[in-house]
């Protein structure tokens, strides 16, 4: 499954549309959520049931397309099974029971509700909302997919206009050349990552960088009376300023992990919990600045897409253990050298990529890798063949 995003031309009275048929998607699914509340044994089908039922009752409701209303119950049972498969999994504190949305930004079709034209330069919403005809932008060309393949359709809300999404139903495989290199990363806040082979990459910082932007917008919008069109104005503005920080961020990750799964065989990183660890309120802003989780994430995409290893490894003592003879050595965040009584020297960072290689190697299976000493005389980590991983194997 693939998902091509196009901006689209609207008119004042088409935004107007899209936003009431965007408040109706949010009503239907909190309804939805009421319905499960107040009634037990309640199933994903008596949801989508629920939806007509509404439609009958709310002539607001009526308007938006049948599919549309079942998309939006889905969203709620989304919501509830989340719920019920943390409970089961007895994940440690709050298990996200659901809760009633307040801003809702999106609404989706299934296969009615819209109309594709012959070019496949416009879509044409065609329920009772009178969205009418829209005008897509963008590079991407349709042509290359039969109408078929387009499972959902939605219309998006963002700071800087709307934009239209296709869910297209096809399987994106690249076969590539075996690099017969394998590497592991250890995600920081003074360099993105460090690999094991000693090779940084400088952090970015999108959020720190565009924080002084900020705040001037922030004042400005709450300066505004509340409710007024001049609030509004410079919320929008606000907006903006945070939708470049999230584009530029998801594009840094993006291109970073492609270009690492393209030039290694299998790549091993730690598996953080993100959750637990910004609430040290000292450093949450900065590791949510980092963009770990996102490019975690392409990373995996990636590592299906090219047909590569990807793992994930406990992080425990990764940075504390000596990577040559296995001591724990202890030290503190300021402490940015591993020093070792068996003569190991080594950044704290890139001792910490090679013990997270190492679990992963040993996870997978390897044989004949690392030898017994692992770092040769120039201090180079000895490589790893593909023809040495076994079949059976730990995937992401």
């Amino acid at each position: 499954m693939i998902v091509l995003e196009f901006k689209v031309k609207t008119k004042p009275f088409q935004c107007s549309a899209i936003d009431e048929a965007i408040r109706t998607v949010q009503f239907i699914r909190n309804k939805c959520l009421r319905f499960w509340m107040d009634n037990k044994k309640v199933s994903k089908y008596d949801l989508n049931k629920y939806s007509a039922v509404l439609a009958d009752e709310f002539s607001f409701a009526d308007s938006l397309n049948s599919t549309a209303r079942q998309a939006s119950a889905e969203r709620a049972w989304s919501a509830i099974s989340r719920f019920f498969e943390n409970c089961k999994k007895k994940v440690i504190g709050k298990k996200g029971y659901p809760t009633f949305q307040k801003n809702n930004r999106s609404i989706e079709y299934k296969h009615s509700g819209w109309k594709l034209a012959p070019n496949r330069k416009s879509i044409t919403m065609t329920d009772k909302n009178g969205i009418g005809k829209l005008k897509m932008m963008g590079t991407r060309d349709l042509n290359f997919y039969q109408p078929n393949q387009i499972k959902r359709v939605r219309l998006v809300k963002r700071a800087d206009g709307y934009y239209c999404q296709f869910a297209i139903a096809v399987d994106r495989n690249v076969d590539l050349y075996p690099t017969h290199q394998t590497i592991g990363l250890d995600v920081g806040l003074k360099s993105f990552y460090t690999d094991s082979l000693g090779n940084n990459v400088v952090n970015p910082r999108f959020y720190r960088t565009a924080e002084r932007k900020l705040k001037r917008k922030q004042r400005l919008v709450s300066r505004k009376i509340k409710a007024s069109c001049n609030r509004n104005k410079a919320r929008v503005k606000l907006g903006l300023v945070h939708l470049k920080i999230s584009r530029q961020r998801k594009d840094h990750a993006v291109k970073l992990a492609r270009c690492v799964v393209q030039s290694n065989d299998l790549i091993a990183y730690e598996d953080l919990r993100i959750k637990n660890m910004v609430k040290n309120h000292n450093l949450a802003k900065s590791i949510n600045d980092a963009g770990w989780y996102q490019f975690r994430v392409w990373l995996e995409y990636f590592g299906k897409v090219f047909k590569r290893i990807t793992i994930a490894v406990s992080p425990h003592y990764t940075s504390q253990e000596c990577f040559r003879c296995g001591v724990i050595v202890k030290k503190s965040l300021s402490t940015r050298t591993h020093v070792c009584q068996c003569g190991c020297v080594l950044d704290r960072d890139e001792n910490a990529a090679l013990n997270i290689l190492k679990k992963a190697i040993s996870t997978t299976g390897h044989v004949g890798t690392l030898g017994h000493d692992p770092i040769n005389a120039s201090g180079e980590m000895t490589s790893t063949l593909v023809g040495e991983i076994l079949l059976e194997q730990v995937t992401s």
